[in-house]
């Protein structure tokens, strides 16, 4: 999840070439090398799976039901005070903080509400809202089986979908900005963190006091060209995870300390990743391919 490798010419201020006497249409290429002030790569949108990856198997999860929730048959009945604690937790949470709840409508776009509150939301770190809305998800299900011998009827856990609660805790981060972080409600409360590479310059620009006009999605000029890219080519894997430790500690968390010491952690893995290439022109002109 490194930044991509940088051209020599990314991160510079260029300077705009003469147009050429000919009165031929210029190409893109020519566009590209007259016209380009600023040539930046980064990592756009980031969209991660925040997985426990013993339990992604039928193995794995009989064994922390077994080990973990005490329960001595087969069965989901194990971990469903978990999922109880961890809904009240959450309507504790929003209550105590005052954040507000939305439970979202089919077809709602959540990217445009969540920019509205956003706009409206006072502080540079913490939770805008909290997003709730059902969604198909992959789970765990608790079935009748026979022996096929002896005709006993038997609990076991299979894998299955069903349409859940997932809850989206929409907020930003003082070094990253705004991102979200979305769980399932229902076990083994799989989650997604979503981040943007360009807020996340922006918040490090801000805080270097590095003048830059900003792009809804990018960057239009900055004061240190070669610190921006430094800056986006400096975006590691570990400094991604750092959002989702910081705000695992601080959000209501499925999993009790018990679980979490005995190595059930979230662990991150790319689902979706965008790059960007971003390249300003000094004016509005037109090329041929």
């Amino acid at each position: 999840m490194n930044g991509t490798t940088v051209r020599r010419s990314l991160g510079r201020k260029a300077t705009p070439q003469a147009e050429p006497k000919s009165k031929l249409p210029q190409t893109v290429v020519d566009v590209l090398r007259r016209h380009v002030v600023l040539e930046v790569e980064s990592i756009d949108r980031m969209y991660l799976n925040a997985i426990f990856p013993r339990l992604q198997n039928v193995e794995g999860a009989l064994r922390f039901i077994r080990q973990q929730g005490g329960g001595q048959v087969p069965s989901t009945n194990a971990v469903e005070p978990m999922t109880r604690n961890f809904d009240q937790a959450i309507e504790q949470f929003v209550r105590q903080h005052q954040i507000p709840m939305v439970s979202f409508q089919k077809g709602q776009r959540k990217d445009e509400l969540a920019a509205q509150m956003r706009a409206r939301f006072p502080q540079r770190d913490g939770v805008v809202f909290v997003g709730k809305a059902q969604e198909k998800c992959t789970v765990y299900r608790t079935e009748k089986r026979h022996n096929p011998k002896t005709g006993r009827a038997y609990a076991w856990i299979v894998k299955s979908t069903a349409l859940v609660n997932h809850y989206y805790f929409y907020c930003v981060d003082e070094n990253f900005g705004p991102f979200f972080l979305k769980f399932c409600s229902y076990f083994p409360y799989n989650a997604k963190l979503c981040l943007n590479g360009h807020e996340y310059a922006k918040q490090q620009l801000e805080r270097g006091h590095i003048a830059y006009q900003p792009l809804d999605n990018g960057i239009r000029s900055c004061a240190d060209p070669r610190r921006l890219q430094q800056i986006c080519d400096g975006l590691s894997a570990a400094k991604i995870e750092t959002p989702l430790r910081r705000w695992l500690r601080r959000l209501p968390h499925p999993y009790p300390p018990a679980d979490r010491a005995a190595g059930y952690r979230y662990q991150l893995s790319i689902w979706q990743l965008e790059l960007s290439l971003t390249q300003v022109l000094d004016r509005p002109v037109s090329g041929r391919n």
